[in-house]
């Protein structure tokens, strides 16, 4: 394949979300630098527009790193991501700062993450990380260090205009990262740039590539950044061991039908390892924490006909009356229509008319709302409702215990489904 050329890379480095500075007008931008190719170009375009641009790395976890060296991804808030980090910032000829956030990474994402698993529900700890560290810890440092912007190399849109500003998806929908971030709040959005959302995956390669970075041909991490192995049940072991001791497997009327090793290692979906032969297929539907219960039935059985959501957030105008939305309950799924129905402060129901049946909506995760490609905000699933509207029954499912919620966790592999 023939390598761009000079005036090309030039041309997809114009079409970059950067605002153009005034002829003289200098301001400062920090870039977060999570060590791989899209934060090195991010701070390679905002050099190249004029901002005077200081790298920052978060530097976020500390643990045992062999996992990132044997799969050759390495880890964006360990050693080997704020090592690139610096060498980025060295071939840009900008300073360099690494800052510590690991007490607030364990705080507000790893702590979070073991214990809603513990608790049988899914989390999502990318946004709490955009959440509390990224928008909320780097931003602030970032203007008391006099800076007018943070820039990341996140794939989304930010339009402003009258009314505020406006979250779109990226251009690349393979890359599209808008749904991670409808924390943000308008002012978080007026000090943040995404100069990356206008441009491809392919392109920002090309640019890093052209301009001798040395993370150019980095491969990206699939995992979760403190997970670089995948074992995440490790790390919810070190921290909520009951998650993983034994207890029943029973059907959606209460029934025992076999034994399982810790609801830790079990999502909503799973068909592989229940080791219960019951004829037809049978998947994880759910499991119940309270009593340590894995919980299994037909595909059917994960078809949701509603969701109700809390820690709902929106970044303009909070809806009062019931709209149509998009939803999207998992990262990069495809959204499908609901009605939005605005309940207490906080809280609001989805209603599917189609019904939602892949991927599996599950307590804990993140349910996203879309007009188009705009993000109007999002929420955590707190409860599920089956295809026919309603709940699973607690009292069955829990036996002579008492009544407990049921936690619908989605699962990871989509491809499970449907084999």
């Amino acid at each position: 394949m023939t390598p761009p050329s000079t005036d090309d890379i030039a041309s997809i480095a114009s079409r970059a979300a950067i605002p153009p500075l005034a002829p003289g007008e200098k301001k400062k931008c920090v870039v977060a630098m999570s060590g791989g190719v899209d934060s090195a170009v991010t701070a390679l375009l905002m050099r190249d527009a004029g901002y005077d641009v200081v790298g920052i790395t978060m530097r976020l976890y500390s643990g045992d790193e062999t996992g990132a060296v044997a799969h050759g991804t390495g880890s964006c808030c360990g050693l080997e991501g704020v090592e690139d980090a610096r060498a980025i910032c060295q071939t840009l000829r900008i300073p360099f700062y690494p800052l510590n956030f690991e007490r607030q990474f364990e705080q507000h994402v790893i702590a979070p993450f073991a214990a809603e698993y513990a608790a049988g529900r899914t989390p999502n700890p990318c946004l709490n990380c955009n959440r509390h560290l990224k928008f909320a810890a780097l931003l602030g440092r970032a203007i008391a260090m006099g800076a007018e912007y943070l820039a990341t190399g996140h794939y989304a849109i930010i339009r402003r205009g009258e009314g505020g500003a406006h979250l779109h998806r990226a251009v690349d929908e393979t890359k599209d990262q808008s749904s991670v971030l409808y924390t943000f709040t308008q002012q978080q959005l007026a000090r943040t740039l995404l100069p990356l959302g206008t441009l491809t995956k392919r392109e920002v390669r090309a640019i890093a590539r052209a301009h001798g970075l040395p993370v150019a041909e980095k491969p990206e991490s699939q995992d979760i950044c403190f997970v670089p192995d995948g074992d995440y049940a490790r790390i919810v072991a070190e921290r909520q061991p009951e998650a993983f001791t034994p207890g029943e497997i029973v059907d959606t009327s209460g029934a025992v039908v076999g034994r399982h090793a810790g609801i830790g290692h079990y999502t909503v979906g799973q068909r592989r390892g229940l080791h219960v032969a019951q004829g037809e297929r049978r998947y994880v539907v759910g499991l119940d924490s309270d009593v340590n219960r894995v919980v299994i039935g037909s595909a059917e059985d994960l078809t949701a006909h509603a969701l109700v959501a809390d820690d709902v957030l929106f970044i303009g105008e909070t809806p009062t009356e019931p709209v149509a939305v998009e939803a999207m309950v998992r990262y990069r799924s495809t959204p499908v229509p609901a009605i939005l129905m605005p309940l207490s402060e906080r809280t609001a129901r989805l209603v599917f008319p189609d019904g939602l049946r892949q991927p599996a909506a599950t307590p804990g995760q993140a349910v996203v709302f879309y007009r188009g490609d705009e993000v109007l905000g999002g929420g955590t699933i707190e409860r599920v409702e089956r295809g026919d509207g309603t709940a699973l029954d607690m009292d069955a499912l829990a036996g002579t215990q008492p009544a407990s919620r049921i936690a619908v966790i989605a699962m990871r592999d989509l491809t499970v489904i449907g084999e």
